[in-house]
């Protein structure tokens, strides 16, 4: 495994932490206007299988001794790079209401501006992508494979769970209007 691939995780790594660390700035936000948490006994299992995610994608590489195959690894990276930059924006775009738990303000109304006036769950998208082309970077296909089949099944639990949690926000159609 090279030195720029581990260099390539450790930074995913600290965008994580960053990630966090708006996550608990915007908890409290949302929390100090009446937030209610939903899913909460789903969270822990996301937390391993992204934790899983960057230990296969560190120790797949070197213990398999995976070669960097640049026709995979190039346009691998540049989705990499392009699902952060979707993250970003979704972040972004909900600002406080953002979070890697699924906290709601009663009363807010939906967010439809940024990515999310096109995309019900741009975020996912960018897991989705980040998690099969991170690993593809340097040869991983094991640890995509695994991360994108149990990511699939986490993300049909905690895609409920916000549709779920958000139903009150969304407009209700018009009595006796044209279905």
């Amino acid at each position: 495994m090279t030195t720029p691939y581990t260099l390539l995780i450790l930074l995913v790594i600290a965008e994580r932490f960053a990630e966090l660390f708006v996550a608990r700035r915007n908890a409290a936000w949302s929390r100090s206007r009446g937030g209610l948490e939903y899913g909460a006994g789903h969270y822990p299992a996301m937390v391993a299988l992204h934790t899983a995610l960057l230990l296969g994608c560190l120790v797949e590489p070197w213990a398999a001794d995976r070669p960097f195959l640049p026709l995979l690894g190039w346009p691998a990276l540049v989705l990499v790079l392009a699902a952060q930059g979707l993250r970003w924006w979704c972040i972004g775009a909900l600002g406080p209401r953002w979070n890697t738990r699924v906290l709601i303000v009663p009363g807010l109304p939906l967010v439809t501006r940024g990515p999310y006036r096109y995309l019900r769950h741009p975020n996912y998208l960018a897991v989705v992508v980040e998690g099969m082309a991170l690993p593809l970077v340097h040869t991983a296909w094991v640890t995509a494979l695994g991360f994108t089949l149990l990511n699939a099944a986490l993300l049909s639990v905690r895609i409920r769970c916000e549709d779920d949690a958000l139903a009150p926000t969304r407009p209700l159609p018009a009595l006796g209007a044209a279905q």
